[in-house]
């Protein structure tokens, strides 16, 4: 029963990288094509070879001699041709396979949801975007070719062989079940095995991956040792399955060889038999043996191809593992497209945001007025960054719905919202590009006079004179050659250079100080009129001017005013007012 499950995955498997071969039908049956002329003009050479050795028998003629010499080199040339045509088709189609694979799979994981993310590892998704892909070239390619290539070369042999003499025929296939058996035995322990092997290698390279980027954390907590401990152990692993593989691969391959062997004594034993009886000629006796040699390699190739096909077959399930996901956050059938332009009025209603460790928002309602200026403030964990990751739909309420000038926003296209929505997030990424393309990321037409101008709103600009190359200076990787401070403040220079109908500034401004923050603020006031922005921060001096402040705990909305109504009301608010004055008065002690 299970293996009938797994012959059904196979077969669903292959069933998925038909669309992928169908754009390259035309190359690829001219391939396949090539490959069937090639084949059929080398199963016609030993059926030349035993006319001219029993012809020559009968009676030599210098002149018939000659014509089958040209005939054998004719045939050769174009079987070397016909050669050439097939390999270059079919294994350039695996090429654009390949191609047209690795833009599907990124393709897909730009679009996959948070909720994907949280449940995958960066390696886990390299490794399939890297081995599983080569893997998957291999079988449309080189697999194909050769599975296809070796069946017709029996077939014809076999054909050719049965109509000249069947019960030689017959003798030198008595090894044929036992290759059947190896095959099937053989490939089913190679693609558990090569699955196993895949599985392994997603943990290295997540494990690279992950103290790569968290190198700082490695060395301050010094487990530079404890960590190279866990990496051999996995390694070891990784090997030690790798080379159980190959002492499968290596045990089926002398087998293969071993039943060669036993047919060509066959042949020799039952052949010899029958010309010194009288029953064949002599060029027939040679005529089986040529297609005996002619068998030799796709018995052997049988092996590679069975091993090829196995590890194909399981890296195209890993990939298709990742292509059958669906983004839990897409657009409508029919989107509603947003008013333009976009006036920013933004009102959540009833949201609840339930997370499994618990957290989140419980039935809460917010209206902020278009062109509004308010903050957002409350206890880590209390929900403020993922109330307004619900505007741009990077998350989805359980319950409610949250509306941006009167319209849902899962009735809209998720990349036209987004597009007019400046998110500044709480964790900031940069590329490891230049600094002019991290601040012009998301805008292609930005000049270099924009850019600037951002980099100067966000008080960048004194910073940037000091680099290097200016603008030009090639960022590490996430940005590691900025500081904490100036990472902000170009991922914020990058959302105002948007020029966003509504500007998130979710904890921006926490790794710079009041003086910074003082001025950033005030290049933003001109940026800031007449948009509606919403300010999360910690900091009461960051939000004392908004127009409005939300107080938000444990999920709900606790307060709600202005800055004087809510130090009046002597909450939570007044509360952190308070302590953070104390703080600048001990600071300057």
């Amino acid at each position: 029963m299970s293996d009938d499950r797994s012959r059904t995955g196979v077969l669903s498997t292959l069933r998925g990288l038909v669309p992928y071969m169908r754009r390259y039908r035309t190359p690829l049956v001219l391939g396949l094509g090539a490959m069937v002329l090639k084949d059929g003009l080398a199963a016609a050479m030993p059926l030349m070879i035993k006319k001219a050795v029993d012809s020559l028998v009968a009676g030599y003629r210098i002149e018939q001699l000659l014509w089958f010499i040209g005939a054998l080199l004719a045939i050769s040339a174009a079987k070397g041709v016909f050669q050439y045509w097939m390999r270059v088709l079919v294994i350039g189609v695996s090429r654009d396979i390949e191609f047209d694979l690795r833009n599907a799979l990124f393709a897909r994981m730009v679009t996959l949801s948070q909720d994907f993310y949280a449940r995958s590892r960066t390696g886990d998704m390299m490794a399939r975007a890297t081995n599983d892909i080569n893997s998957v070239r291999m079988l449309v390619g080189p697999g194909l070719l050769y599975s296809t290539e070796t069946s017709l070369t029996f077939l014809l042999a076999l054909v050719v062989m049965g109509s000249v003499d069947w019960p030689l025929t017959l003798v030198t296939l008595l090894p044929a079940p036992v290759v059947t058996v190896a095959v099937v035995f053989y490939g089913r322990r190679i693609q558990r095995r090569f699955e196993k092997i895949q599985a392994l290698f997603s943990d290295v390279t997540s494990r690279v991956q992950e103290n790569v980027s968290g190198v700082r954390v490695l060395r301050a907590y010094a487990q530079e040792e404890s960590e190279l401990q866990r990496f051999s152990e996995l390694n070891r692993k990784y090997i030690h399955e790798n080379l159980r593989l190959v002492r499968t691969s290596g045990t089926f391959l002398p087998i293969m060889q071993a039943l060669v062997g036993v047919s060509f004594l066959l042949v020799l034993w039952a052949g010899g038999y029958r010309v010194l009886s009288g029953k064949i000629t002599l060029g027939t006796f040679l005529m089986f043996n040529f297609y005996m040699g002619m068998l030799v390699w796709p018995m052997v190739a049988m092996g590679w191809v069975v091993n090829m096909v196995h590890r194909g077959t399981a890296s195209a399930e890993r990939l298709q593992q990742i292509l059958r996901e669906q983004p839990s956050i897409a657009a409508p059938p029919k989107p509603l497209s947003l008013p333009r332009p976009l006036r920013g009025e933004i009102e959540f209603r009833r949201v609840s945001v339930r997370y499994p460790a618990g957290g989140g928002l419980f039935d809460l309602s917010i209206r902020i007025p278009a062109g509004a200026t308010v903050a957002i403030v409350g206890h880590t964990g209390s929900g403020k960054s993922t109330l307004v990751h619900l505007i741009p739909r990077l998350l989805d309420p359980q319950h409610g719905c949250v509306l941006v000038d009167g319209i849902d926003v899962r009735d809209l296209d998720p990349a036209e919202l987004r597009r007019a929505i400046g998110l500044v997030p709480q964790e900031t990424f940069l590329f490891s590009t230049t600094l002019a393309e991290n601040i012009g990321f998301g805008v292609p037409d930005a000049t270099e006079e924009k850019i600037r101008q951002a980099a100067g709103l966000a008080g960048l600009v004194s910073d940037i004179a000091g680099f290097p190359d200016g603008y030009q200076t090639v960022l590490g990787e996430r940005g590691m050659t900025l500081s904490g401070g100036q990472k902000q403040r170009t991922a914020i220079a990058r959302a105002i250079l948007r020029d966003p109908g509504i500007l998130i500034l979710d904890d921006a401004l926490s790794s710079v100080d009041t003086l910074t923050e003082e001025s950033i603020l005030r290049g933003l006031g001109g940026i800031m009129r007449g948009r509606t922005t919403i300010l999360i921060s910690h900091r009461v001096s960051t939000v004392r001017h908004a127009d409005r402040v939300f107080v938000i705990d444990k999920g709900t909305l606790a307060e709600e005013g202005t800055h004087e109504e809510l130090l009046l009301a002597g909450g939570f608010y007044a509360d952190l007012h308070q302590k953070q004055l104390l703080e600048e008065e001990l600071e300057t002690i």
